[in-house]
């Protein structure tokens, strides 16, 4: 048997932009989701999920093409719960060399599902790690990466980024543009979360930009003045200016909003930390619902989230430095 785990993340900037080739500057945090993998004597897939932001359930099922999980919920619940996991199955068993490799799979996170804190990311890396590992295979944390994005573009009809993924192997702040992946450094970030209950459609929002961008000229600039923000805010990061860090967060959301992937639960949270005296907030992910990340090193920001209509659950989030691990 073999555990692994892997952050969650939130974007400082460069969603939904990062997807055009433009770059991205996401952060792992410090919540994790944890897949334990035990190989089995045949070829069926066993999966327990047990907290996903859904109720747990249950499945097996084996690997042939046209077999389909025999569980008395929705479609669309069991491809969040299974999907990616059978997406990072297939790439363990490539890296490995065995096709028909069965295993027993439980998976854990306390990373909302769907709101923009990079679940499925989490999840599909570590269960790469745990299966690969569990079959005497151990890849580097790139490896794991790459793999992770294949998987993840399988699932997400080609639409998915490098950045996620990334940023949930190798920890820290990282920047993705297009293929090129690097980490970068990081001051201490006063991460603040405010999560609304929800979670956004992210394929629904991602095509949304898309028809956006297609018809509209100022759509398309839109989406490159929100890579010419990542640019500006790396070299901010850098420096460790958190004022000015905040100002291009604020600046990023606007532009999201424009774009439409914004909610009135999101734009909620983010004037509610603004008025609170965070440096910056803006949403994180795809949007439509789910979380806004925002800077204040006190806890006037996540007091004020607190009592915020539409606003579930507030908490920090410290930067997490390590990426996926074996526990």
């Amino acid at each position: 048997m073999t555990v692994s785990s892997a952050p969650g993340k939130v974007y400082l900037f460069g969603e939904h932009a990062v997807v055009y080739g433009e770059p991205a500057v996401p952060c792992a945090i410090e919540r994790r989701a944890s897949v334990t993998v035990e190989a089995r004597d045949d070829d069926r897939l066993r999966v327990h999920a047990k907290d996903l932001s859904i109720d747990g359930f249950t499945v097996e099922y084996s690997s042939e093409t046209n077999a389909t999980p025999d569980v008395n919920v929705s479609e669309s619940l069991v491809r969040a719960g299974v999907g990616y996991i059978d997406a990072a199955i297939e790439q363990s068993r490539d890296a490995t060399d065995t096709p028909d490799a069965g295993f027993d799979i439980t998976v854990e996170s306390n990373i909302p599902l769907g709101a923009g804190l990079g679940s499925s990311a989490a999840v599909t890396v570590a269960a790469i790690d745990a299966a690969t590992r569990e079959l005497g295979v151990t890849l580097s944390s790139d490896e794991i990466a790459d793999r992770a994005y294949k998987a993840e573009l399988a699932v997400q009809d080609g639409e998915a980024s490098r950045a996620d993924t990334y940023c949930c192997a190798t920890g820290g702040a990282v920047r993705v543009e297009g293929d090129d992946c690097r980490s970068i450094e990081a001051p201490d970030l006063p991460i603040v979360v405010g999560f609304d209950g929800g979670a956004g459609d992210t394929g629904k929002l991602v095509a949304g930009v898309r028809a956006l961008r297609d018809e509209y000229d100022f759509a398309a600039e839109t989406v490159e003045s929100i890579g010419d923000i990542v640019r500006q805010g790396e070299q901010v990061l850098a420096d460790g200016d958190l004022d000015e860090l905040g100002k291009l967060m604020n600046f990023n959301h606007g532009l999201l909003e424009a774009l439409g992937v914004s909610s009135r639960s999101l734009d909620n949270m983010v004037w509610a930390a603004r008025d609170a005296g965070a440096m910056g907030a803006k949403l994180t992910g795809a949007g439509g619902g789910g979380c806004i990340v925002a800077l204040d090193p006190t806890d006037d920001t996540k007091t004020a989230l607190r009592f915020t209509p539409g606003c579930e659950d507030a908490f920090r989030a410290e930067l997490d430095t390590e990426g996926v691990r074996v526990e």
